[in-house]
């Protein structure tokens, strides 16, 4: 397990596994001031499926948490846990015109995602799930913020593939790239459940699980 820290530590009285590969959501938890390592899932997204994307996001973000409970306990490792210990998984995928999108899985269907975006609008949904691993309980929620563009040059579209970031973000949209940033118009909702993980969201669910 990886570990990472708060910008300005909490006085934390309980441990955190943050259950995600994203070094969004890794910035995102360190500004809120916590300390936590980092375990992921490795699970195949593409065999989770549901028809809304609130459904998705909570299918997945819980089938996130799953697999790293069985990892943690196949190695023993839950039976070591003795102060409390919140997993948080999440999961984010972006909605244009009714129709969900993942990651891309081609350049060309990158390339078309970020097209589309120019000098219009996509839906971004996430959701948070917070596990109590000593109690087994879990708390769960999903936000979603609209993201307006300004036109998009080709160029910048070119970059961002080139550079192939684009490929392990939902929906290609990374908002946080300076390329991206300054061709946002308004964000409606924040900038961290764009990123990848609510901040707000995710604090009610810590303290609803402890």
């Amino acid at each position: 397990m990886e570990a990472g820290r708060g910008v300005a530590p909490k006085n934390q009285t309980f441990e955190i596994i943050l259950g995600s590969s994203s070094m969004a959501r890794r910035e995102i938890l360190a500004e809120m001031g916590y300390e936590f390592t980092i375990m992921t899932a490795d699970i195949d997204e593409k065999s989770i499926r549901k028809e809304k994307p609130e459904d998705l996001v909570m299918a997945l973000a819980e089938a996130k948490a799953d697999a790293i409970l069985m990892r943690l306990k196949s190695s023993y490792q839950l039976e070591e846990i003795s102060r409390p210990t919140l997993l948080i998984t999440a999961d984010t995928v972006v909605v244009y015109q009714g129709t969900i999108r993942e990651k891309p899985s081609s350049e060309e269907e990158a390339r078309q995602f970020i097209r589309d975006y120019s000098g219009g609008s996509a839906q971004v949904v996430g959701s948070v799930l917070v596990t109590n691993l000593v109690t087994g309980s879990r708390k769960g929620g999903w936000e979603s913020a609209e993201v307006y563009f300004l036109d998009i040059p080709d160029e910048v579209i070119n970059s961002l593939i080139e550079e192939g970031i684009t490929f392990n973000v939902a929906g290609g949209l990374m908002l946080e790239h300076p390329l991206t940033w300054p061709l946002v118009e308004t964000v409606i909702g924040t900038a961290d459940c764009v990123m990848g993980l609510s901040k707000s969201l995710t604090e009610k669910l810590i303290q609803e699980a402890l």
